[in-house]
């Protein structure tokens, strides 16, 4: 089965069950093989594709108006686009937006990605849903020449994300320190001065809006690499540990990361939060486990319930993994749940300063729904200097 364009295609998106889908290419040229997902999202494309949770996948873009602001350096949330390639309805407009410094499909083309166009995405996001997050081969060739067989192939050859650890792949490579707070008009993004509080943020493949926010919330921030040990994070007196979101199987980064956590809070009080896989990374040491999820949440519509306090937040969300409620050990109380599907969301310790969310706080759909959370975080480390002192 296939969907045709009127022109002639010159990219290809192969299905490893055999579906094929024809489109118009535009980024870079070349094949691309990945895991496919959707997002549902109506605005943030740049800051999407430059998420380093989004390793090894394609994404497809529900919303059809995907380009026409254009791209600028303000908006990526890492050095270059970490998604696979990108899969859209309509092929993007020139761009109409002050701040644009660049087109879409000229920002992919410089940073080796591909994307295809005029694709039914109304039909795929539907697949995915129906059958789970599929294994796709995406090729951009101008010439429209496609090796069909070698595209299923190679879509079929992937050998998924479940037990792979991506966080090594996107984490720094060495220790830096972050003071940029969060964008403001009319001064842009400005700078901390005056931190009240010492944060080591381990980096799995951390977004530099989450460390923005951190900065926003009054802290002095250094991130670590994922493979950090204890003592490393305790070398620099922090007043608290924060563990970012990231890519790939939460078990499989687990092995290095979930240590690292677990003398943390055998060793120390401090107040520890956690975000995304950073949230998965503190179940596994709480000893909870996780599961690969059918089609993942990936968009900025996602309601998300405050068991404690009753309060619906709209978050933002992009996870393949969640953690299993049924699994939390006690002492260790569920905190937040997706509404669309009751999965786990949000977790905290009984007696300690201990916390993590699936969903991203320092997105902003709600718009400011979910801010508290970095507030939360700098009031737990105040509380226990104020103790100490």
């Amino acid at each position: 089965m296939s969907m045709l364009s009127t022109d002639k295609p010159t990219a290809c998106l192969a299905l490893a069950d055999g579906t094929i889908f024809y489109g118009q290419g535009f980024g870079a040229t070349g094949t691309s093989v990945a895991e496919l997902c959707f997002n549902t999202a109506m605005t943030g494309y740049q800051e999407i594709m430059t998420d380093p949770s989004y390793a090894g996948q394609i994404v497809t873009f529900t919303f059809p108006h995907i380009g026409n602001v254009g791209v600028n350096p303000d908006d990526d949330e890492t050095g270059d686009p970490v998604a696979e390639g990108m899969v859209v309805k309509w092929m993007p407009t020139k761009s109409s937006n002050w701040r644009a410094v660049q087109e879409l499909s000229d920002w992919l083309s410089a940073r080796g990605r591909i994307a295809i166009g005029g694709i039914d995405t109304r039909r795929l996001t539907r697949a995915i849903r129906q059958q789970g997050a599929p294994h796709v081969a995406l090729e951009h060739n101008p010439d429209g020449n496609f090796d069909i067989a070698a595209l299923v192939e190679k879509a079929r050859a992937f050998s998924g994300l479940e037990g792979v650890d991506l966080a090594k792949d996107v984490t720094c490579a060495q220790t830096y320190r972050w003071d940029q707070m969060r964008w403001a008009w009319p001064e842009g993004y400005t700078r901390q001065t005056d931190p009240k509080h010492k944060v080591v943020a381990i980096d799995y493949g951390a977004k530099r809006n989450i460390l923005r926010c951190l900065a926003s919330a009054g802290c002095d921030v250094t991130v670590l690499p994922a493979t950090a040990t204890a003592e490393e994070v305790l070398a620099h007196n922090p007043d608290g540990v924060f563990l970012s979101n990231g890519p790939g199987d939460p078990a499989a980064t687990g092995v290095y990361a979930v240590p690292m956590i677990q003398a943390i809070l055998n060793e120390t009080d401090l107040p520890i939060f956690g975000i995304c896989l950073g949230h998965q990374m503190l179940a596994l040491a709480l000893g909870a486990k996780t599961v690969k999820m059918n089609h993942g949440h990936h968009g900025a519509n996602h309601p998300v319930k405050d068991t404690e306090t009753g309060k619906v937040e709209i978050t933002s969300m992009n996870h393949g993994f969640a953690v299993d409620s049924q699994t939390l050990p006690t002492g260790v109380l569920e905190t937040h749940v997706s509404l669309f599907d009751g999965s786990n969301c949000g977790i905290r310790m009984a007696d300690r300063p201990v916390f993590s969310v699936q969903q991203h706080p320092e997105a902003s759909p709600g718009p400011q729904d979910s801010f508290y959370l970095f507030e939360r975080f700098a009031e737990s480390m105040a509380a226990r200097k104020s103790i100490d002192a």
